[in-house]
């Protein structure tokens, strides 16, 4: 960028198109929101939504948004270009001509767009675009029908090898996320950015329900596990382990939180078979508001899921003071360091060793927790902030943003 393109604020879109119960992509998308509406005058920032419940979020912060007239059809049809498996080239043909949110987006005339959700849409708009890959599961974990089963597997292979072939720069959880990208799809490490997950900020600042206690009716002591009940969340080796600990630990009580759905009612038929009624505590879906309550309540958080790279839940506990005891797997490690405490989870054993450290032992409970809160305040939303500034200053320093070649329609980049 030169001394006089530094004097013109760079047009910057962000689309919103993830909805609330999509759990940690909508979570990623408001620390991007936020970081945001904290750029200096150099960025002149519009934003744009497709659900409603977006525009609550967007008061809390101070911003005005644009409302998507076309955004459902428009989703519809980036993800029929998708299941098609249109080349690159020929799905932004297909959207410039054919989805009228498409074209919704280009006449916001933005100089590039960012993709926090790793929607279909990042690589069918023909402008340059940040898209988003939280995970590439569907190559690390196969075996899960989530990501593999009825032409799941095809769909996301198509999906994140466009996304990292078209978009100008690619978002990432962790380095191991930027690694996965890299071998799985020959991308140049240099076109791909970590930007780590952080706890919502919103977890702070969050009023408590005054029926908090009667509503839910938790136990005194318990350990906390927000998941939709897939497959991969491991819903029913947490209940072998727990089922092991009762044996030393009566009074053991794990809460389950997620819509019923999925694996559900696989998971209540374990509960029985295994004799744990009364130990096991179903809560259904919890907003995210009431989500503080159940970490400040809560023992430990635990996290036996098989997916990775990283997890935002271990974040939230941290920033709430709340031991964590989660999946020693990818990126884990590298997100939570010695602020929590690991295990196979492929080894119901080893889990419930773990998970019975922190449920006997006050002492370390209270050093993990301490630990936790040290590990949140270096990794929060300002340093969140400061890395997405940094990627963005390095994305908009590259050739298809100089002053000659960059063009709306992406003429001046030959991926365009």
């Amino acid at each position: 960028m030169t001394d006089s393109d530094a004097t013109i604020p760079r047009r910057l879109g962000l689309f919103l198109g993830v909805e609330p119960r999509a759990g940690g992509m909508f979570q990623y998308a408001q620390s991007v929101l936020e970081a945001l509406s904290r750029l200096d005058g150099r960025y002149a920032v519009t934003i744009a939504y497709s659900d409603a419940d977006w525009s609550p979020i967007l008061a809390r912060l101070g911003l005005s948004g644009q409302a998507l007239k076309h955004a459902r059809t428009g989703q519809r049809l980036a993800d029929v270009a998708m299941a098609l498996r249109l080349p690159g080239h020929l799905g932004r043909v297909f959207g410039r001509a054919f989805n009228p949110l498409v074209r919704e987006l280009l006449a916001l005339r933005c100089d590039a767009w960012i993709f926090p959700a790793q929607e279909s849409l990042s690589y069918q708009v023909p402008a340059p675009a940040i898209g988003t890959v939280h995970d590439l599961m569907h190559r690390y974990e196969p075996t899960f029908p989530e990501v593999s089963a009825k032409g799941r597997y095809g769909i996301r292979e198509h999906r994140f090898r466009s996304i990292t072939s078209w978009c100008t720069g690619v978002l990432v959880d962790s380095e191991v996320g930027r690694r996965h990208v890299v071998e799985s799809y020959g991308v140049a490490a240099a076109k791909v950015y970590p930007l780590p997950y952080v706890a919502p900020s919103y977890l702070q600042d969050a009023q408590e329900r005054p029926d908090f206690d009667s509503h839910y009716q938790l136990p005194a002591k318990f350990l906390f596990y927000p998941a939709q009940f897939w497959p991969h969340k491991n819903h029913l080796r947490l209940l072998d382990a727990v089922h092991r600990i009762a044996e030393r630990h009566p009074d053991i009580a794990l809460v389950l939180s997620g819509g019923k759905h999925y694996a559900f009612e696989e998971v209540q038929r374990r509960v029985g078979e295994l004799g744990l009624r009364g130990r096991i505590h179903f809560v259904g879906y919890v907003p995210d508001p009431d989500l503080r309550g159940f970490y400040r309540r809560a023992r430990a958080l635990v996290m036996p899921t098989f997916f990775g790279p990283t997890n935002i839940p271990p974040l939230e506990a941290q920033a709430i003071g709340c031991p964590a005891v989660v999946s020693g797997i990818y990126g884990m490690p590298e997100q939570s360091g010695d602020a929590a405490l690991y295990f196979d989870p492929r080894s119901a054993a080893d889990m419930a060793e773990r998970i019975a450290q922190v449920w006997s032992d006050d002492a370390l409970a209270a050093e993990m927790a301490r630990k936790g809160l040290e590990r949140s305040r270096q990794n929060g939303q300002p340093q969140f902030n400061q890395r997405l500034a940094e990627i963005l200053e390095t994305v908009f320093a590259m050739p298809v943003f100089s002053k000659s070649g960059m063009s709306l329609s992406g003429a001046g980049d030959p991926n365009f």
